[in-house]
């Protein structure tokens, strides 16, 4: 794929950032630390190779927090609603973006779902929910 720049930032905007580089992966990851870092079934990420991450704004609201016992598990947050951005992963030499937390289209689509063995029960089991455009009917 080639060279790409995405736009995004956290939820109550206070942290903005550009990540300029190419898309390589994009997947779902059901491991238990993804379900528990999105508070989710899964968290969607897309990581970029030969990338560079700018932040536009609010740089010096960022947190970080690394699992201990992690070989590369890392979280990068704001710190004013904890919505998780983009990060630099210096052992992948690549940036990592919570597809969520994009302002633009993202330019490839999921390719996978990863660590499907530690999925929760309940998450993703490839059976047909109904779909609603916004709440469903009381």
């Amino acid at each position: 794929m080639n060279e790409v720049t995405l736009n995004g930032s956290c939820l109550c905007g206070a942290v903005r950032y550009e990540v300029v580089g190419d898309p390589q992966r994009f997947y779902h990851c059901h491991c238990s630390r993804c379900r528990k870092a999105s508070g989710t079934g899964h968290a969607t990420n897309l990581m970029l190779a030969n990338a560079k991450i700018v932040f536009t704004h609010g740089e010096a609201l960022l947190k970080r927090y690394k699992v201990p016992d992690a070989e590369r598990f890392t979280r990068q947050f704001c710190s004013e609603c904890g919505s998780s951005v983009a990060r630099f992963v210096p052992e992948l030499g690549a940036v990592i973006v919570p597809a969520g937390s994009l302002d633009c289209p993202v330019p490839i689509q999921p390719q996978a779902r990863i660590f499907w063995d530690s999925r929760a029960e309940w998450s993703c089991d490839d059976q047909e929910l109904p779909r609603f455009t916004e709440y469903p009917p009381a």
